[in-house]
């Protein structure tokens, strides 16, 4: 049988929990429902490592393509609202939409008119430095030209995205109005990833926006793919370092100083003798695989040949 509480029983139940303190050691955390998509900042981090990677690839094959000299670097990996990524944006610019496959939604990829008219100069013929710099729109011209360099930077995010999350990146429509960027509503927050490209003699920014809630979506894959690296122990070391003693390398002594003419390497005929100019008592480098870690002297030992190691190299000593 249920017994109900007096009104004397139900005050004094309020009264206890209006002076209740909170536990000792508790803490409340402020959540804001406006930016649940935000992610961790060990999400930052994976994809910081994984367009580090992007940069190095982007950077060899537009080297390729465009046979220019290019240079690039990651500048920063950060998450904002979408209306700070437009407030930023130069105007007019380059702007291109992504479709990412499968079904995950779109993102944008913007490209300095700076970078863009140098690399169209140096795609149409031209050293890859505009005499004049242009600030304008694209013509439909400049952009179908423009279409196979766009082919290629998405082609090798597609490649280092694959491999984390097995997405595809697809390359929609050239817009040059910054505002037109739909891809999420204006307070909802992007994964904004800024590369700093030299083209030739011209340096620009290429920047990649891509929703918070699709990076969010794979957490999963991230976390597997680029889990932090957790520091070895010094008995891991020492057992790696041993494992390593039964690897072989290769040894050689390098004599150098000599210069001829391309002429003169031409003629040479066996018998010729070639000066090199190096007292006897000079130290020669000792190289291992290639990289010089010894200085020492050529010595005779047993009519033989012979380095006699003077320095070696504090990079070779074995740990304690």
């Amino acid at each position: 049988m249920q017994r109900e509480l007096s009104q004397q029983e139900i005050d004094a139940v309020f009264e206890k929990m209006d002076g209740a303190q909170p536990a000792a050691g508790s803490s409340l955390i402020l959540f804001d429902f406006r930016r649940a998509d935000r992610i961790s900042k060990t999400q930052l981090r994976a994809i910081h490592a994984l367009h580090e990677s992007f940069v190095r690839n982007l950077v060899s094959s537009l080297s390729a393509y465009l046979d220019a000299f290019v240079q690039g670097n990651l500048v920063s990996v950060e998450q904002l609202p979408l209306s700070d990524l437009i407030a930023g944006m130069p105007q007019p610019t380059c702007l291109v939409s992504l479709n990412i496959q499968p079904g995950q939604g779109s993102a944008a990829m913007e490209i300095n008119t700076g970078l863009v008219y140098s690399i169209l100069d140096k795609l149409l013929g031209g050293k890859g430095s505009p005499e004049v710099a242009e600030n304008r729109e694209m013509t439909d011209v400049e952009e179908r030209v423009l279409e196979g360099v766009l082919r290629l930077i998405v082609q090798n995010l597609t490649e280092t995205w694959k491999t984390a999350a097995g997405v595809e990146f697809q390359s929609q429509a050239i817009e040059s109005d910054p505002s037109l960027l739909r891809i999420v509503k204006p307070s909802e927050s992007l994964v904004a990833i800024a590369l700093e490209l030299r083209v030739v003699d011209t340096v620009g920014l290429l920047t990649l926006a891509i929703p918070s809630v699709i990076v969010k979506s794979m957490s999963r894959e991230f976390e597997r793919q680029w889990a932090d690296d957790v520091e070895s122990s010094d008995s891991e070391r020492m057992q790696m370092f041993e494992l390593l003693l039964a690897g072989g390398v290769e040894l050689e002594s390098r004599i150098e100083g000599a210069r001829l003419r391309t002429s003169q390497v031409l003629a040479l005929e066996p018998g010729d003798i070639l000066m090199f100019g190096c007292p006897l008592a000079r130290q020669v480098d000792g190289a291992v695989n290639g990289r010089p870690k010894f200085k020492g002297r050529v010595v005779d030992i047993e009519r033989k040949r012979a380095l006699l190691i003077e320095q070696p190299s504090a990079a070779l000593k074995l740990p304690a």
